[in-house]
């Protein structure tokens, strides 16, 4: 990887929609959908959904920190997710669905902190905010067919991202429907 460059691991519910937010930024190299923070290696999609691997669905985004720095990728990551809810997000429930930030060195986890607890003091929720911050670990790119999915079934894409409530939910908590 180009040493400019650095990773951000997120989890945020179905990788599907976890991917346009980001994608087209400035700065934003690459965004793969994949699976990361449990004990199987190279798991498939099926392993993976069966929350038999322990694995998070989640993005890694390549970017450029002084285009597109952490703090702004932290911020749109909270804008995708219900982080009060610690079985899944919104229709998809389960250990793969749940949310998670996992950071690749002591300046993420420390900025990640420090969001978290802006969020929570915020106001903006009134459970308390759940996502934990973690280690990054190994990463697993999804099959193919999930790369970039909103790009290539763009129909299904907004069905799903309307139907499974993602969409509803942004828009009451933040004002817009990325």
């Amino acid at each position: 990887m180009n040493e400019e460059y650095e990773l951000a691991t997120f989890a945020g519910g179905c990788f599907w929609c976890m991917v346009k937010p980001f994608d087209e930024q400035p700065g934003i190299k690459s965004i793969i959908s994949g699976y990361t923070g449990g004990h199987v290696e190279n798991p498939t999609y099926e392993q993976v959904c069966s929350d038999t691997t322990g694995h998070y669905e989640a993005v890694q985004i390549t970017y450029d920190p002084k285009v597109f720095p952490y703090e702004k990728l932290l911020e749109i990551f909270w804008q995708q997710i219900d982080p009060t809810d610690p079985t899944g997000q919104f229709h998809d429930r389960g250990h793969s669905y749940r949310t998670a930030i996992f950071y690749h060195n002591p300046t993420q986890k420390e900025l990640a902190e420090e969001s978290k607890k802006a969020l929570e003091e915020s106001g903006r929720f009134n459970k308390p905010i759940v996502t934990p911050i973690l280690p990054a670990k190994p990463f697993y790119p999804a099959e193919e067919y999930h790369q970039y999915y909103y790009k290539k079934n763009p129909a299904h894409y907004e069905r799903y991202h309307i139907g499974s409530g993602r969409a509803g939910f942004i828009q009451k908590h933040w004002g817009n429907n990325k």
